[in-house]
């Protein structure tokens, strides 16, 4: 693996044979961001949770390094779950859908959201950001794991759908960099300013209530209607 070449080739090698859930227990932000980091030797082949025992023979046998344990660290080995919301407790905030790395989650602003089965990975990327804990785990594999729940076909299908998510949300995180990068700018204090302006951090706090405020009251509402059905 000393030739940009053949680097390439064994990173495509070990890409395709993780699972593509884009869960990010490996440690990385995504399933070629570890492949990376395992052909740099920076990071090891047992840090999969997903791929379980048989995902760390098949990088073993990619790499030529020995077979090891799963690293606990990074998680446990277990049945393929998915996603399932709670439809009486959804507020529609779409932070669900913005955490899901492969478009699994459809809904729009304040309208109940759905997981399509067929495309969660099982990542639980959505599951710490929703305010409300509308959003369950459910074993759909039985006491199958690793390799033996999860598919070639659906790890291929994953991976395609998680670089039409990259390639969809990258021009709005291009914009938030070229937002960010104005503010750093000392030329932008020769724009055209509104009149009084707040200082920055008052803006900032003015932001942060009105958002906390919006979430109080998503909140507060859901509270209420579940109150009401007791």
């Amino acid at each position: 693996m000393t030739s940009s070449v053949n680097q390439g080739h064994v990173f495509e090698r070990i890409l395709s044979a993780l699972p593509q859930t884009q869960c990010t227990r490996c440690g990385y932000a995504d399933c070629a961001g570890y492949a990376q980091a395992i052909v740099s030797g920076k990071a090891a082949i047992n840090q999969c949770p997903p791929g379980g025992a048989e995902g760390i023979e098949r990088l073993s046998s990619i790499t030529g390094l020995p077979v090891q344990p799963l690293n606990p660290v990074n998680g446990i080995e277990g049945p393929r779950s998915i996603a399932v919301v709670d439809e009486a407790w959804c507020i529609g905030c779409t932070l669900c859908v913005k955490a899901c790395p492969v478009d699994a989650i459809i809904g729009s602003n304040r309208q109940m959201h759905t997981v399509i089965e067929s495309r969660c990975t099982g990542c639980e990327l959505c599951l710490p950001v929703c305010p409300v804990d509308c959003i369950s785990l459910e074993n759909i594999t039985g006491n199958e794991t690793g390799w033996n729940a999860w598919s070639t076909e659906d790890a291929q299908s994953a991976r395609q759908r998680y670089a039409f998510h990259v390639d969809k949300t990258a021009p709005s995180l291009r914009k938030s960099a070229e937002l960010l990068e104005k503010a750093k700018c000392p030329e932008a204090s020769l724009q055209p300013q509104p009149a009084k302006p707040l200082p920055d951090h008052e803006a900032n706090d003015a932001i942060a209530a009105r958002k906390r405020a919006a979430i109080d009251a998503a909140l507060d509402q859901s509270r209420r209607q579940r109150q009401a059905r007791r």
